[in-house]
């Protein structure tokens, strides 16, 4: 039996409990300094998305056509949703062109070699993207928080990523790099959704329970990882993920953003919102 206690109502938490304590559930939206005190509506929000998305397909045309390349790295807490926001992100795409990369455990040839080196063969093409479900970022997140790596590996990861991901912008890789944030009894939330919904228990697991006590080992890695990672050829996108309908879209319309490409309508893709949407360490501090 996993427990925890939230900051703010002092509720006893129990994941085996069925029933998820009501202090949680309304301070969970508005966990982390989230700024909007209502969901966005799924009418509004599938009206949107189908006009990013039909962005979308014009962005991998002109991408098939130019022979350029993107990638997408989404990184974020246990549940803040960065494989539905990929879901979304890919589903009326060409899946030839377009694929997921959502790495397992190093094998041990893989824990013997660079440590970069098992990402860099999934890198895309001239004219595809890749999406990463989590990235080398791994080092600088669970592996630091868990023990996975030494203090000395995860020192050189902070001084070497900078570099490595300079050379893909530089060889003309467009990268865009998503960290998603969700409040303390947000996540709480999810994860008593995920223990309980016999659709989702596949999702959790020992390390999203050891995740539960350690939030904030996880706040002071993300807060170290934005400071040392944060660069002008390379950025992070943060994006304040309470409500995944809203923090899809962002993300979505930050690459559309992003990008000149042909046909594109620039009123249809719009704006970042600035309320929840921001750059690097300097945003995340805002909370």
């Amino acid at each position: 039996m996993a427990k925890s206690k939230t900051t703010k109502k002092k509720a006893t938490f129990d994941l085996d409990d069925p029933e998820l304590p009501t202090e949680i559930e309304e301070a969970a939206l508005g966990s982390g300094g989230y700024p909007y005190d209502k969901k966005m509506k799924k009418g509004a929000f599938e009206d949107e998305l189908e006009t990013l998305q039909i962005e979308l397909a014009r962005l991998q045309s002109w991408l098939r056509a130019s022979g350029e390349r993107i990638v997408c790295l989404f990184e974020g807490r246990d549940s803040a949703g960065k494989g539905t926001c990929i879901s979304h992100f890919i589903r009326h795409l060409n899946p030839r062109h377009c694929k997921v990369v959502a790495l397992g455990r190093p094998t041990e040839t893989e824990q013997g070699q660079w440590y970069f080196q098992r990402y860099v063969s999934h890198l895309p093409t001239a004219g595809d993207m890749a999406l990463f479900d989590r990235s080398w970022y791994n080092r600088a997140g669970v592996e630091r928080v868990m023990g996975f790596c030494t203090p000395e590996q995860h020192a050189t990861f902070l001084r070497e990523a900078p570099e490595f991901e300079g050379m893909l912008a530089r060889d003309g890789i467009r990268l865009f790099k998503f960290f998603l944030e969700i409040g303390r009894e947000m996540q709480l939330m999810r994860f008593h959704e995920r223990r309980h919904d016999p659709l989702k228990q596949w999702k959790i697991s020992d390390i999203d329970l050891a995740a539960m006590a350690r939030f904030d080992d996880y706040t002071a890695a993300k807060d170290e990882m934005l400071r040392f990672t944060h660069t002008s050829i390379a950025p992070w996108t943060v994006i304040l993920a309470n409500d995944q309908r809203r923090a899809r879209l962002e993300a979505i319309r930050a690459v559309l953003h992003a990008i000149d490409y042909k046909d594109k309508d620039p009123d249809a893709v719009g704006k970042p919102d600035a309320t929840i949407v921001g750059a690097g360490p300097k945003f995340n501090d805002l909370k």
